[in-house]
């Protein structure tokens, strides 16, 4: 019986180290044609309408104290970008370990944020914050530090949300009772409405438009002022680790306002 291998040509190592080089460039081109493919798709940035924060206009065009700066920054950047509607709460998750081009708009920044995400300069500062309660509340004393020691407290506040490093920090310090919830704002309303909590926090722009779209009747909510909250926290556009640093410098050029 004939061993027909015998009679197969052999490779030879000149052979098979072109083999290996035109393995390797196919594959390098593959990735290079993904690369320009990747290139050319608009970065994805997400917004969720809040106003006077975020508000969606007519057609693709979305505008408000945070997202006009947003936009004017990815067009004075040169960056190819369109608005994509996401819910807050699942903006996070979404951009975190994202290997596409992503950001979102008007985020703040703290430590546990910057380990997975990267940020622009800031594009818009808060007014101080104030706190939303039920009419009938008279325990808020001039500080928040004081009314957060009121016994049996209890704080409304929203999931994987950051209030500024004063407030969170005032809030873990305390023995208040912390209500989480994913709703967005204006449920939060309702549910400091039904007494589900006494006090929520809101930015000083949207206090007032957030109990209007609530239906919540003026009389029922107070807002509480405090004297130990400095002005607010500034936002940011807050990307992906896959946005490149390239990118981010663009963007940092082209934001014009002034933040102190």
């Amino acid at each position: 019986m004939t061993d027909r291998s015998a009679h197969r040509p052999a490779i030879g190592r000149q052979g098979a180290g072109l083999l290996v080089r035109l393995v390797l460039l196919a594959c390098a081109g593959l990735a290079a044609s993904g690369a320009a493919l990747a290139a050319t798709e608009p970065l994805s940035l997400y917004f969720f309408e809040r106003p006077p924060y975020v508000v969606q206009a007519r057609g693709d065009e979305v505008t408000g104290l945070t997202a006009t700066p947003a936009g004017q920054a990815f067009k004075g950047a040169g960056i190819d970008y369109r608005w994509v509607m996401l819910p807050t709460v699942r903006q996070l998750v979404t951009l975190k370990d994202n290997p596409k081009l992503a950001c979102a708009v008007g985020w703040f920044k703290n430590p546990e944020r910057e380990q997975h995400f990267k940020f622009s300069k800031p594009i818009y500062r808060d007014r101080p914050t104030v706190a939303l309660a039920r009419s009938e509340f008279n325990n808020a004393s001039a500080t928040l530090a004081e009314t957060l020691r009121q016994p049996g407290l209890r704080v409304l506040v929203k999931d994987g949300f950051s209030y500024g490093a004063l407030i969170d920090n005032l809030l873990a310090q305390s023995k208040a009772e912390r209500v989480v919830t994913s709703a967005e704002s204006v449920a939060m309303i309702h549910m400091i409405a039904a007494q589900r909590a006494h006090f929520m926090f809101a930015a000083e722009e949207e206090a007032a438009y957030l109990a209007e779209q609530a239906g919540v009747p003026a009389q029922q909510l107070r807002t509480l002022h405090f004297a130990d909250l400095p002005p607010g926290e500034r936002r940011y556009i807050l990307c992906s680790k896959a946005v490149p640093d390239e990118l981010i410098e663009r963007l940092n050029k082209a934001i014009t306002v002034e933040i102190p």
